[in-house]
Parts: C-alpha cells; sequence; structure tokens
C-alpha cells in the first residue's frame, strides 16, 4: 500500500495524551504503521554521561501509530484524510476534506 503520510508533513494528532497537538513527521516507519513526530509523544530517557557528552534526563520524541494521526488540510487547516488520484500522468496525493493536491 502507498504511504499517506510522508516525512515532512503536518499532522494533528487525534487520540492520545497529545490529542489535538500538531507537529511535523520527523520519520516514518511503514512496516511497523508508526510515525515520529517532532514535539509529540514524549518520553524521558535516562542517558550515562560519556566523553562525548553531558549525562541526565533527555527528552525524546517516541513512535505513534499511524492510524492516530491525520493530515493537516493546506487550504481550511483541519485535520484531513489523504487520497490519491492521476493528474498529467502522474499520482498525486489530495486532501480529502478540500480536494486540494498535496504534493505536485
Amino acid at each position: 500500500m502507498a504511504a499517506k503520510l510522508k516525512t515532512g508533513d503536518k499532522v494533528v494528532v487525534l487520540s492520545g495524551k497529545d490529542k489535538g497537538t500538531e507537529g511535523e513527521i520527523l520519520s516514518v516507519d511503514p512496516k511497523a504503521g508508526k510515525a515520529v513526530v517532532k514535539g509529540v509523544n514524549i518520553a524521558i530517557r535516562h542517558q550515562k554521561q560519556s566523553q562525548r557528552g553531558q549525562g541526565g534526563r533527555i527528552p525524546q520524541e517516541m513512535p505513534i501509530d499511524l492510524s492516530n494521526l491525520a493530515m493537516i488540510d493546506p487550504e481550511e487547516g483541519g485535520p484531513t484524510r489523504v487520497g490519491f488520484r492521476m493528474e498529467e500522468g502522474r499520482k498525486v496525493r489530495f486532501a480529502k476534506k478540500s480536494g486540494a493536491v498535496i504534493d505536485a
């Protein structure tokens, strides 16, 4: 199945502790069905001090399930689903809410 959400997309969280939070996708793991979103699903990781860097409690973004994310519509600004269609012989993604092409 084609990836509906890609790295760099602006998304909103639909459920969970960060519901309603908007962020940018940093990485996607389509096999696991998860994505890492900037500023979402933050966990504190304890880092031991080393010669390279300071130790301590480091906040880190953790993966969130793709089903809990929705693309932000480029025209209306709200959450929307993503579809595919052919335009000028190319397959493009579009927002189902407004019909706007996401990546031309």
